[in-house]
């Protein structure tokens, strides 16, 4: 992933200009970024930031080539270097913004799948474990798929496939935590609903054997037999060799040997 990152963010920093040698007031440890300079100069100190490491600060001084010379050909790019320099020193808030103002701003650009995967990233970066809320998780698997629908062909489009198979078995996670929780609570109506969803939402998941698993002791404790008897039989069909399923026959010939 950041071999692909920095790969695209090398394309974009090559750069053509005469006269560039001097930094014009950029040098380490002072603040850069309110520097009145032309935009040679400006370019060339955030790029000596961004190689030495120093990501905020190159971050900052791509933004100030774009707020100083909004119509100059390095405003485009600065505006994506600054979206992968905050990337790169995790400020990723920063890094959205900057990403979405590119897109604004050109959609239509040979450089928009970059972006789109910048802001997939940014979120993805940002997931929290499954005891906590998703709504991260959700905007990282929306950002990835789109650029899995706009730009399938393209070399982001297969790590942002592979992302969204590990949010997708995150978010089922958390179904399933919500789910167990419920039914060590013997609250079977709200567990079987959890469950449901993974069966319904993420049938890929690692978490879909479990979660028809619980399903059938769910339905079970609820007293709908047959509906167990449903679950156990898909658990049966697409897992036959998984232990799930060993659990689910054994249970339903404790508990409802007849339905």
């Amino acid at each position: 992933m950041i071999r692909i990152l920095k790969s695209a963010a090398a394309g974009l920093l090559v750069i053509g200009l005469a006269g560039c040698s001097s930094f014009g007031g950029g040098e380490k440890g002072g603040d850069t970024r309110y520097v009145a300079r032309d935009v040679n100069s400006l370019y060339l100190a955030a790029k000596q930031r961004l190689d030495d490491g120093d990501y905020r600060v190159a971050g900052a001084l791509f933004d100030e080539v774009e707020r100083q010379h909004p119509y100059s050909p390095w405003a485009r790019r600065a505006q994506l270097m600054s979206s992968f320099s905050y990337y790169m020193a995790r400020k990723y808030t920063e890094s959205i913004q900057s990403a979405r103002r590119f897109l604004s701003i050109h959609p239509g650009n040979k450089d928009a799948p970059y972006a789109y995967y910048l802001i997939g990233l940014s979120y993805y970066e940002q997931i929290s474990d499954v005891t906590r809320d998703q709504k991260v998780t959700q905007q990282a698997l929306s950002s990835l798929g789109e650029v899995q629908r706009r730009y399938p062909t393209t070399r982001y489009a297969a790590d942002a496939t592979l992302k969204m198979d590990l949010l997708s078995d995150h978010l089922a996670g958390k179904e399933m935590e919500i789910g167990r929780f419920y039914q060590r609570r013997s609250l079977w109506l709200a567990s079987a609903l959890r469950f449901r969803q993974v069966v319904d939402n993420f049938e890929t998941t690692t978490h879909a054997p479990e979660a028809l698993y619980r399903l059938t002791e769910s339905y079970l404790a609820m007293g709908v037999p047959e509906d167990a008897k449903k679950a156990a039989a898909v658990l049966g069909a697409n897992y036959p060799g998984s232990k799930w399923y060993a659990r689910a026959y054994d249970l339903m010939q404790k508990k409802a040997p007849a339905a």
